[in-house]
């Protein structure tokens, strides 16, 4: 649930995002494709050319098998996004976590 929380907040924030910012410049320049030529949301998904596509499968895969290590701890990858040496803060910061995870993936289901 943690992970999907997580995922789910980058998706929500990449979805609203392009409606108010777009970089400027090209996505391809050997195609002549600007990023202001993407549409938001899935539209987007048939504008970007397939070497787009392999860099990002690249990109991610790269950083799932090498930098983040998981080690069967849910949420645990080496480094810590919420850290408290109040027991009950860490405890009310990772409820928040997961509750804005859990809105997070109800928003991005609603986006479509």
């Amino acid at each position: 649930e943690i992970k999907h929380g997580r995922v789910a907040m980058y998706a929500t924030t990449g979805y609203i995002v392009p409606e108010y910012f777009k970089w400027p410049g090209y996505l391809s320049p050997s195609m002549g494709l600007k990023f202001s030529d993407v549409p938001n949301g899935l539209a987007a998904i048939s504008k970007v050319p397939g070497n787009g596509w392999a860099q990002i499968v690249a990109f991610a895969g790269y950083y799932e098998l090498f930098v983040y290590k998981y080690n069967g701890t849910p949420g645990d990858y080496g480094w810590k996004a919420i850290s408290s040496a109040d027991p009950e803060a860490k405890k009310r910061k990772l409820n928040a976590e997961l509750a804005n995870g859990r809105l997070a993936m109800m928003a991005i289901i609603g986006m479509f």
